[in-house]
């Protein structure tokens, strides 16, 4: 069976709801189609539900689809959801995952080219463009990261300085010669390199009034953390997966009321993940996505197992494309800490709100005697003076209060846990070791 030909939908950002409605029923027909004709995979997973093609009509029908998981990627290893002949493949990108084999995901020369557009669309988002000068503090290679940040910040018209992680030394030399006044980086690296110029006493030399960062999440002590350090303006989430092309599917605008996504590529549901029905307007679940133009991999109700909720008031910028908010967190990241389920994203929430601490922590897990016990570890902030005792009694009630669990807790020195240049480890599970 010969696969479809290429996506002929508008390509033109709507200026509207009713074009952007158009444009997800054209491009939700075409991904069907195309996944049917091109994709075994997705052809043997519409017959096993009874569906074919012509039973999709219009996005009202898009319940009537299977589900479609990360381990599906894994088992049809090594080219998952292929939906072209292996000559239209012009990259692979792969995430690393935690178990098993990566996730390789396949791109034609449109995908890099629809992915590079729309990712360019968060760099004007954030103000950005000609004129100004991008330090992109992200992984290189396999990792979708590198590549989409520079092909979309030359796009935008601005100049890439494309440093990578790491490497404080050649940071902090470019951030003082080159003057850049954007930085790129996870919310991790721009503590660490906030912290590093602090502490090198060059904070009077460097530029940086906007921080684009994603990859993790980040709180709001974090977040006014980092704001402290460089004397920025603005910090931008950006939001994005491998499997979803990679980073640039969303971004939040300087109002910051929450994160615009590009809802003329990808149709996004929120489902409960037990259920696996549709949450309440506004309520928080599970981010399912259907990709609207992509080729190589197109994904069909994806579970992405990242929590978010849908935000319905209207931005004041005014923009056409819908919002959800902030990552909240991932359904596989829940602990059960006697018997109860907890986010790391609820203690996240609590910990922001004590003025005494700073925004790192950690969460350390432990069974002793069969029961379990949780540790929690906070960083002083070395701006305020208090008594350590009464701020870990503070923190005790206030998690006891909102989680109803009963942990320990402890006021370390300011940065004395651990820092990363990635995605910083925060939650310590001991209890099943020998």
């Amino acid at each position: 069976m010969t696969h479809t030909a290429k996506y002929t939908g508008p390509f033109d950002e709507p200026k509207n709801k009713h074009e952007l409605r158009d444009l997800q029923t054209r491009g939700l027909i075409w991904t069907v189609n195309h996944a049917f004709a091109g994709s075994s995979f997705y052809r043997k997973r519409f017959q096993e539900a009874g569906i074919i093609p012509d039973h999709i009509r219009s996005t009202d029908d898009i319940d009537k689809l299977p589900f479609t998981t990360a381990d599906d990627l894994r088992k049809d290893y090594p080219f998952p959801l292929l939906s072209v002949p292996y000559d239209s493949i012009v990259r692979i990108h792969s995430s690393s995952g935690t178990t098993g084999k990566r996730k390789i995901l396949s791109y034609t020369a449109q995908d890099i080219e629809d992915w590079t557009a729309f990712f360019s669309r968060c760099y004007r988002m954030a103000g950005v463009g000609p004129g100004d000068r991008v330090q992109i503090a992200v992984g290189y290679g396999l990792w979708t990261a590198g590549a989409g940040f520079q092909a979309a910040c030359e796009r935008a018209g601005a100049m890439a300085i494309p440093v990578g992680p790491g490497n404080l030394e050649m940071q902090c030399q470019f951030l003082v010669d080159l003057r850049p006044n954007v930085l790129c980086c996870t919310s991790s690296m721009a503590l660490l390199l906030g912290e590093e110029i602090n502490r090198r006493g060059i904070r009077d030399r460097v530029n940086i009034k906007t921080i684009i960062q994603g990859s993790e999440r980040c709180s709001e002590s974090m977040r006014k953390t980092i704001l402290a350090l460089f004397g920025a303006e603005h910090i931008h989430d950006i939001v994005g997966m491998t499997e979803l092309y990679g980073p640039g599917t969303g971004i939040d605008c300087p109002y910051h009321t929450g994160i615009h996504y590009w809802a003329d590529y990808f149709i996004l549901e929120i489902i409960d993940p037990d259920t696996l029905n549709p949450v309440r307007e506004g309520g928080i679940g599970e981010m399912v996505v259907t990709t609207l133009r992509k080729e190589g991999a197109p994904l069909i109700r994806y579970r992405t197992r990242d929590l978010t909720r849908t935000i319905s008031e209207k931005c004041p910028c005014g923009s056409v494309f819908p919002m959800h908010d902030r990552i909240m967190g991932r359904s596989d990241d829940m602990i059960i800490f006697r018997g109860v389920n907890i986010y790391p994203g609820q203690i996240d929430e609590i910990l922001s709100e004590v003025e005494e601490i700073s925004s790192e922590y950690s969460i350390e897990l432990e069974r002793r005697d069969g029961k379990d016990f949780m540790l929690i570890k906070v960083e002083r902030n070395p701006a305020r003076t208090g008594n350590d005792r009464e701020t870990e009694d503070t923190i005790r009630q206030q998690i006891k209060q909102n989680i109803m669990v009963a942990t320990d807790v402890k006021v370390v020195d300011y940065g004395s846990l651990p820092r990363s240049e990635r995605k910083s480890k925060r939650i310590f599970d001991r209890r099943w070791l020998p």
